[in-house]
């Protein structure tokens, strides 16, 4: 099989420098449709940089990045979130003093092309309600649907940043460490949600926490010094020996 042509969102010879350094060096990456990618590695690993790359919020020195066959390396962020490559806790529209429900409204409505136009009659835009309801259930925020967003505790509006997300019905997901100041409880309701909602999408993930990309995780990258170390799945890549010495035996970034 051709990885290449398989992959849904791709990468070759990424580099970024910063004043001559580089962060990124020659990456070659693909993230396969249907899967859960994790981009793993030590401090000052590159996986950051290489994130904001392919989400378009750093423009790469060299390199190229293909999604769904389309050359994307000169695309804006916002051209390449409509297209369907978007980055949650990043463009998702949560607002504090708003319930989840409109706070998921706002999302269906900018989706439906509709969130510029303030005179909307109430009327109009209960028919996003249906749909705005099913994301809330599909969180599991529904007895919160009521709540201002401010009142919810951390975890929830995580989950409720992930509904507006999904209102953009995105077919990749890009989450930069999901699970980055949460308890066990939390992150074992997030670990759940986007092992649910990576069912018929595709999801890359930046994460710390080695347990949950060990559960969770299709395929994992690890990145040192800015360059591939190891790729595979969790078993392999955490019994490589350079692995192993990138990380000096710990479990933390």
């Amino acid at each position: 099989m051709n990885a290449a042509a398989d992959a849904i969102l791709s990468a070759k010879g990424l580099t970024k420098e910063f004043f001559g350094f580089k962060a990124v060096n020659k990456v070659d990456l693909d993230i396969h449709e249907g899967t859960i990618h994790a981009l793993i590695g030590p401090n000052g690993a590159g996986k950051t940089t290489v994130f904001n790359l392919l989400t378009k919020f750093l423009t790469p020195t060299a390199g190229t990045i293909v999604f769904q066959g389309r050359d994307i390396t000169g695309v804006r962020p916002a051209d390449v979130a409509r297209m369907g490559l978007v980055r949650s806790f990043q463009i998702s529209a949560v607002f504090p003093h708003l319930t989840v429900l409109d706070n998921v409204r706002v999302a269906l409505q900018r989706k439906a092309h509709l969130g510029t136009q303030f005179w909307r009659s109430n009327r109009m835009l209960d028919r996003l309600n249906d749909e705005a309801h099913q994301l809330i259930e599909a969180v599991g925020l529904t007895a919160f649907a009521g709540h201002d967003a401010a009142e919810l505790p951390y975890g929830r509006k995580r989950a409720l940043e992930i509904a507006t997300t999904l209102a953009l019905d995105p077919p990749v997901l890009l989450f930069d460490e999901p699970m980055a100041g949460m308890g066990v409880e939390d992150i074992g309701r997030i670990s759940d949600l986007i092992r649910r909602i990576a069912k018929g999408r595709t999801v890359v993930m930046v994460e710390h926490n080695l347990n949950v990309v060990a559960d969770l995780c299709d395929q994992v990258t690890v990145l040192a010094r800015g360059e591939i170390l190891a790729e595979g799945d969790y078993a392999s890549v955490s019994s490589d020996a350079r692995v192993r010495e990138a990380y000096m035996g710990s479990e933390d970034e």
